[in-house]
């Protein structure tokens, strides 16, 4: 198959509070708000904020013992995730899987907005977590 992601869907950051951290995206860097989700199944509240055909997406962990929390003790706020934007998601795990790719997730879950993500463990890719995020035409 070997098909190309086609667009950065959008750069994840982890942050302690959506509140102290939103008016530096408003306010200062003029991005657009386009609304905030809790994604129970990763124990994250998200903030969604449009840049181009991209997106940043803030993410503040809603319990002590989700991911993000886990990532800003250990490594403070700051990027925590490349989300590519692809086709296909099922088929495209398959592959890196095949190619011997650890996955941290075997098969797509449902994440923020009802896309499908699943992410590429980082000791796979250099240190960066990858997230790979299929959405409906219509919201991508």
């Amino acid at each position: 198959m070997n098909q190309q992601p086609h667009k950065i869907d959008h750069v994840g950051v982890a942050v302690k509070s959506l509140d102290d951290a939103l008016p530096f995206y408003v306010e200062n860097l003029h991005l657009t708000l386009e609304g905030i989700e809790e994604v129970e199944s990763e124990k994250v509240k998200v903030a969604f904020l449009r840049i181009g055909e991209s997106r940043i997406e803030l993410l503040e962990p809603t319990s002590e013992d989700s991911p993000v929390a886990k990532f800003i003790e250990k490594r403070g706020e700051g990027i925590h995730h490349l989300a590519l934007g692809v086709k296909q998601i099922d088929e495209r795990i398959k592959e890196l899987k095949e190619k011997g790719i650890r996955m941290l997730n075997e098969q797509a879950k449902t994440g923020a907005g009802g896309a499908r993500i699943a992410f590429i463990h980082p000791k796979a890719s250099s240190g960066v977590l990858y997230e790979l995020c299929e959405k409906e035409k219509k919201g991508e």
